[in-house]
């Protein structure tokens, strides 16, 4: 038994929605895999679309899908800060199936934007707000700064947004103080 089915038969939450996901899946060249402890499907290794539920509704999560057409205007966008992955959203087996159709042909789309290489134009880091509590935490240790500056643009991103989603200078500078060291060691924020 794969770790996909282990996963299915686990989950008490959007089964029955997840096999018919998992199927129409199936249906298309992609290759089933398990990342990120859900069921995750891929084209030359490459990953396209991952099966995710949630307390309200279940997903589809498209990794690429900001380059998506979205014809039938259905793609959510998570979060202001999600650059590139979109979710098609679903509350029964009812729904799904009679997208059936609409599902399949996002999935085809998808798969031709990875054959063809097509990238997702990221915003730069240095677009990305630098909380003024993180400046001056450079000021005071210049190795910390080097430390940032040597991590990936994804790690600083994440911790950009980290540091600067507290409302408090003072939640702010609790926040930096406590990933110093993970940034000195060159982790990102959830390594």
């Amino acid at each position: 038994m794969g770790k996909v089915d282990i996963y299915l038969n686990r989950i008490t939450n959007w089964k029955e929605e997840s096999v018919i996901l998992r199927n129409i899946c199936l249906e298309t060249e992609l290759v089933e895999d398990f990342k990120w402890m859900h069921p995750c499907y891929t084209y030359m290794g490459k990953n396209i679309v991952l099966i995710h539920g949630f307390r309200d509704y279940c997903a589809l999560l498209f990794h690429k899908g900001a380059l998506l057409k979205d014809s039938e205007n259905i793609l959510i966008r998570q979060t202001e800060n999600v650059q590139m992955a979109r979710q098609i959203r679903f509350t029964s087996a009812e729904e799904i199936l009679g997208l059936k159709s609409v599902i399949k042909t996002y999935l085809l789309e998808a798969i031709e934007l990875e054959k063809a290489g097509t990238k997702v134009e990221l915003k730069p880091t240095s677009e990305y707000h630098m909380p003024e509590e993180l400046s001056q935490a450079f000021e005071n240790n210049k190795a910390l700064e080097i430390a940032f500056n040597n991590l990936t643009p994804g790690r600083q991103r994440g911790y950009l947004l980290y540091f600067s989603q507290a409302q408090q200078s003072k939640t702010r500078r609790a926040r930096i103080e406590k990933s110093q060291s993970k940034i000195l060691e060159g982790k990102g924020l959830n390594d």
